[in-house]
């Protein structure tokens, strides 16, 4: 009963049971605000999007028109509102299509973000299957797959032994399925506490044809610390987009997150680094000769982070900080032991989003993959 502990009381599930015996969840939004009447006689999907923008500029909503434009997209079997013939958009709904639209909108009047009324949304070139409350991958992330990447293949590492890689908190899997998907020799590993989040990750991979190189362990980086030595070693990357607020931010955090998104995978404690410590301990264990550890960071947790580096983790040490072009915060740091030769840690330092529409701004956002 997870879900009525944690979703707000505009969003119920229930369990229901079918003639052949199974069990399926389904769920049910109830809008704080009440959705315009379904239209007693035929409207065409230009009018229905003039309708539903209004309703949700009316009702607060974010992204009101955007919001609108995905969902019916999404019903006419395209990507975006762009992609869909005029003809299409002037010609008149069904009466099922009609009650579709309506019914999918009623749900953004809760808040929900529209990645989990679609059930997809695009991150890079790959389209994931998106639901609640698996954390929905934000465009900034891409900015750190590109990073990734970009040294991956610059630092291929030895022909003899393929590249890995561990991602610590996979969600839906897109760090790592976009990883794999632009790096056939790189064999991947995926740690995460939310069995909704495996579960939706080796679907996501399933999907993709990726399930063969991406292994998803149903684990707690903090928890479970004794249960991973032996699952993996000499790891090329490590890559970790944490849970990084500091608590006193959640208060901040839009309803489209508040309500439908798993929190923990957000709350990184009181100066929002406990997961982040728990990584950079575990690190050495872990990492390979010149191996390297990307982080998601809050813009204030460079500096920090070096400071509790320089003082906890004897084989890591920070060398530089720079700004680069995008706005993004990378350092470097290289291991001072002299027992373990030279490895790497780059920082990315991201938009940060939490004040504003956590899932995501649709803006910005590319829309699902065609």
């Amino acid at each position: 009963m997870w879900w009525r502990r944690t979703l707000s009381s505009s969003y119920r599930c229930y369990l229901e049971r079918r003639r052949s015996g199974a069990k399926i969840w389904r769920c049910l939004t109830r809008p704080t605000c009440g959705a315009p009447a379904v239209p007693a006689g035929r409207i065409t999907a230009l009018q229905a999007l003039d309708v539903w923008k209004r309703h949700f500029v009316e009702n607060g909503v974010t992204e009101p028109e955007q919001s609108s434009q995905h969902i019916i997209a999404h019903l006419l079997g395209a990507k975006t509102i762009e992609s869909v013939e005029q003809q299409r958009l002037a010609e008149f709904l069904s009466k099922e299509e009609t009650q579709q639209v309506w019914r999918l909108c009623s749900k953004r009047l809760s808040r929900m973000p529209v990645q989990f009324i679609i059930e997809e949304w695009d991150f890079r070139d790959l389209t994931l299957k998106m639901r609640p409350p698996v954390f929905i991958p934000r465009p900034e992330t891409e900015e750190l797959v590109e990073l990734v990447l970009t040294d991956l293949q610059n630092h291929p590492g030895s022909t003899e032994t393929p590249p890995t890689c561990l991602e610590v908190g996979c969600g839906s899997g897109a760090i790592s399925l976009s990883l794999l998907k632009s790096l056939p020799q790189l064999e991947a590993f995926a740690l995460e506490r939310s069995q909704d989040a495996v579960d939706l990750s080796r679907e996501n991979a399933s999907r993709l044809g990726l399930q063969d190189r991406l292994k998803v362990y149903h684990m707690d980086v903090i928890k479970d610390a004794e249960k991973m030595p032996g699952l993996f070693s000499s790891i090329s990357v490590l890559v970790s987009n944490p849970p990084y607020l500091f608590s006193e931010d959640m208060a901040t955090l839009e309803p489209e997150i508040s309500r439908f998104e798993d929190r923990a995978a957000l709350d990184g404690g009181e100066d929002g680094l406990n997961v982040i410590r728990q990584i950079l301990t575990l690190a050495p264990d872990f990492l390979s000769n010149r191996g390297r550890i990307y982080l998601e960071v809050d813009p204030r947790h460079p500096a920090l982070i070096r400071r509790w580096v320089e003082d906890n983790v004897e084989e890591l040490r920070f060398v530089e900080t720079r700004q680069d072009v995008s706005g993004l915060v990378s350092a470097s740091s290289r291991k001072r032991s002299h027992i373990r030769p030279l490895r790497w840690i780059r920082i990315e330092k991201p938009r940060s989003y939490y004040a504003g529409f956590s899932s995501g701004r649709l803006g910005s956002a590319r829309p699902p993959h065609t």
